[in-house]
């Protein structure tokens, strides 16, 4: 049964509010899910893959609104924790500007904000392939903190790969805080994930990170493409010209990819291209993770534009 689970993912997931306007104004909203670890969860199983999410939601009805779509979508919650004592978190989000998104955050003692080592461990009962965590968890609380840290020593433990997207959010906390906290995370995983000016955060230079035991450093670039850091060196691969809708999640999205492709044994460049799809199809629909595709729409982003497929 081991065998079988493909990636684990610890984190925070929250109630995610949609407004069609500004959100002062009032109006009409769409109510989901949103959270970078659930995101690249359902990428992970839309792809095909076994996929646990392991965290905290509310005992109320907005944590059954985000086990129900796990659930739909594949993603397995058995380890999940219901807390009888703290709500669910909630995140708005409001359009400003065709290509800005702004994000107005309601998680200050959520129930994902009280994560916990057991927790951790608990998600690791059965060991993955791969375990994926972001910067965020840590940011949230001690006990998120230490929850992480615990998950990261128990997975390398294990044998298990550790995958770590630093996700630095600045709403969370100050640049110093979170590189005290997450440069050792970031150095005791395999494959490091981060923007370039994440990158800064948590080293000078790839090759830091290199020489500290990491195996590959991914570099994100948006529309331009991303690069892995490797011992053997860089790959780089362009990324995909669309039109943007939405911006959130693309990150996220580009992360399942490359793991999707390190779990079917692609090489680095096939992964950087399989990542580059995935962040296209997130960014040309709106939502976190609505628009990401199953295997078989993969090929759908060479397909001619303004393609009808009858």
């Amino acid at each position: 049964m081991t065998a079988d689970l493909d990636v684990v993912t610890i984190g925070e997931s929250m109630v995610a509010v949609r407004c069609a306007g500004l959100i002062k104004f009032g109006g009409a909203a769409t109510v989901a899910m949103a959270g970078a670890e659930t995101n690249v969860a359902i990428g992970l199983a839309r792809l095909g893959h076994r996929v646990r999410w392991a965290g905290r939601v509310g005992a109320d009805e907005s944590g059954e609104l985000i086990l129900r779509t796990l659930r739909a979508e594949n993603v397995l919650t058995d380890s999940v924790v219901r807390d009888p004592d703290h709500a669910t978190g909630l995140v708005m989000f409001e359009q400003r500007l065709p290509d800005v998104t702004r994000v107005e955050y309601h998680r200050a003692g959520s129930a994902g904000s009280r994560l916990t080592p057991a927790d951790a461990d608990a998600a690791l009962t059965e060991s993955p392939r791969i375990l994926h965590l972001t910067g965020i968890t840590p940011a949230l609380s001690t006990d998120a903190a230490a929850a992480i840290e615990t998950a990261v020593r128990r997975a390398r433990a294990d044998g298990v790969i550790v995958s770590f997207d630093v996700n630095f959010r600045s709403r969370l906390w100050d640049l110093d805080s979170a590189a005290a906290v997450l440069r050792p995370l970031v150095r005791a995983s395999h494959i490091v994930i981060a923007s370039e000016d994440e990158l800064k955060l948590v080293a000078t230079h790839p090759d830091e990170l290199l020489d500290a035991g990491v195996h590959e450093v991914v570099i994100k670039r948006g529309a331009d493409g991303a690069a892995v850091h490797t011992r053997d060196g860089v790959d780089e691969a362009p990324g995909h010209r669309v039109t943007v809708v939405d911006s959130i999640g693309a990150g996220d999205a580009f992360t399942a990819g490359y793991l999707s492709g390190r779990l079917d044994g692609l090489s680095i460049t096939e992964r950087l291209a399989r990542a580059n799809t995935l962040g296209a199809f997130a960014v040309s629909s709106r939502g976190d993770w609505e628009g990401l595709p199953t295997r078989g729409e993969l090929d759908l982003i060479t397909t001619e534009s303004g393609a009808a497929l009858r």
